[in-house]
């Protein structure tokens, strides 16, 4: 057997963590912790399992490129390109975009904090 860890959180610091967390959830779909709300320093956003995503408030701000962003599709038959304007209309913003003309690529977008996160394309799109 060997031994190790479990990667039980995914933190991201954020100047309002519930405000972050809840655009997080109109994005993902994935609610809130039971007990969390407006004001608190840390903020659960549930997965169906570990790791879940924390938002933690921290005093100072965002100033350089993440070093460790989340990779994400569409989901319920959207496609990347569908995504990223979903997306949009949710508050992100499109940062890099490394789409390619034969289909290929990802597009880098912010969260409204400026969080960068990448959508691909989804499972059906790679299968082409």
């Amino acid at each position: 057997m060997v031994s190790g860890w479990v990667i039980h959180a995914v933190t991201i610091d954020a100047a309002d963590p519930y405000e972050i967390a809840s655009w997080w959830s109109r994005a993902t779909g994935l609610p809130l912790g039971d007990d969390d709300n407006p004001g608190d320093p840390e903020v659960m956003l549930r997965t169906k399992q570990d790791p879940f995503l924390l938002f933690i408030r921290v005093p100072e701000g965002k100033t350089v490129k993440n070093r460790l962003h989340l990779d994400v599709n569409g989901t319920d038959g959207r496609t990347r390109d569908q995504e990223v304007e979903r997306l949009v209309g949710l508050g992100a913003t499109v940062f890099d975009d490394r789409r390619q003309p034969d289909g290929t690529g990802w597009v880098t977008m912010l969260d409204p904090e400026g969080n960068e996160f990448c959508v691909c394309r989804s499972q059906a799109e790679r299968e082409v």
